[in-house]
């Protein structure tokens, strides 16, 4: 295993949501994702002040970590069984975001997510950059052990009261590029912030089940890259690869569809709208 953290700080550690640490030199897997502060933009997906000219060795952001996976023949793998046990060959946890603080406990937003809710008309396409997908199918589960694997991770989404999980998956029009989106709604942000602990595929606790709806390619055990967010009681994990598994050009490939592929987590921030609402009356 090749693993890239910073050395002063455990990603998502800090219960206040900001970021831990301070920056250091170093090689890294992934893009940094923060400004000259070390913090990102109020509202604004740190991922996106990426830029287009990212080089596989950067300085390691002090608010994520980020965790590649030896594993694979880096071309390409077979394609998964709807049931099938894959782990994401990158993975880069987010910490919790501080505007999110009015919904960090389900108390707070108790409205059970829809379909609708987290796929509406205007995500049935979505694009960033050169790359566009389209959702070729969703599923919500008020089972959460339904949609994933692994004992640890299933008795801890058990212990943190998650009562949901809403999946969606995306492909490319070109066919070239599959996503998938997944939103877990848990009982506090202390619980989603365990759940994206026992994601990182270091823990080996376990991890989502790929949806793979008929007619569509489907996800493989080759090289993917996910991402998981804490906003407030919610993770949120977009998961994304080459059509058939092989390994990208560079991960920031990956970084661009992700972008894409995590659109539909815009439905948290009208959650947040409303729950300052809710506040003032």
């Amino acid at each position: 295993m090749i693993e890239a953290r910073d050395t002063g700080a455990s990603p998502g550690s800090d219960p206040s949501g900001g970021p831990t640490g301070t920056k250091t030199g170093g090689r890294d897997f992934w893009p940094a994702d923060s400004g000259a502060d070390g913090k990102a933009p109020k509202g604004l997906n740190p991922k996106i002040l990426i830029g287009g000219a990212v080089a596989l060795v950067v300085v390691v952001a002090a608010v994520v970590g980020v965790v590649v996976m030896s594993g694979g023949d880096g071309k390409s793998g077979g394609a998964a069984a709807k049931s099938e046990q894959l782990l994401p060959t990158a993975f880069t946890p987010w910490a919790p975001e501080k505007e999110m603080a009015k919904i960090a406990d389900r108390q707070a937003d108790a409205r059970p997510i829809t379909e609708g809710e987290v796929f509406p008309s205007d995500v049935k396409t979505v694009a960033y950059k050169s790359y566009s997908f389209t959702l070729a199918g969703t599923n919500l589960a008020n089972d959460c052990k339904q949609a994933t694997w692994g004992q640890r991770l299933q008795s801890d989404l058990a212990q943190h009261q998650c009562t949901q999980i809403a999946r969606g998956a995306y492909v490319s029009q070109d066919k070239r590029h599959v996503g998938q989106f997944a939103v877990l709604n848990m009982g506090s942000q202390d619980g989603a912030q365990q759940i994206v602990r026992d994601l990182d595929p270091a823990t080996n606790t376990g991890f989502l089940l790929a949806l793979n709806p008929d007619g569509a390619p489907a996800f493989h055990s080759g090289f993917s890259a996910a991402y998981a967010h804490t906003y407030g009681h919610f993770v949120i994990v977009s998961w994304v690869q080459r059509a058939g598994g092989a390994q990208p050009a560079n991960l920031a490939e990956l970084v661009d569809l992700s972008l894409a592929v995590e659109k539909p987590a815009d439905f948290v921030w009208g959650r947040l709208e409303m729950a300052g609402d809710n506040a003032k009356r």
